[in-house]
């Protein structure tokens, strides 16, 4: 079973907070909604680019539980990475995650 990996504290990371980083060389975009945290794959599945870190604000790209892809303007929920408008129709990968001691986590189990 893959390890879990630190993403920050939770009390670092209030609700529309965003964080993203590499989990073996897989981009993740970890994301606080309303207080619950999910983490997605940060690519758009209809062209591949970045979803979060592309130099727009998230903010800007985030709206209720869903983020809007900055290029082409596929959306996708959060929290289920089902694709919810063209140009994209196949989901964005999701990730578990959990707190662990104050300190948001999270994994990639798709091969378990």
């Amino acid at each position: 079973m893959p390890d879990w990996t630190d993403v920050a504290a939770g009390e670092n990371f209030p609700p529309g907070a965003t964080r993203l980083l590499d989990l073996d060389d897989v981009a993740i975009a970890v994301i606080n909604v309303h207080g619950q945290y999910h983490a997605l794959e940060n690519v758009c599945t209809h062209d591949g680019s970045p979803l979060l870190g592309c130099g727009l604000d998230p903010e800007d790209l985030i709206e209720g539980e869903e983020i809007t892809c900055p290029r082409h303007g596929a959306r996708f929920c959060i929290k289920t990475g089902e694709a919810l408008s063209p140009p994209a129709y196949e989901p964005v990968t999701t990730f578990p995650t959990r707190v662990e001691n104050g300190i948001v986590q999270v994994r990639d189990d798709r091969w378990d």
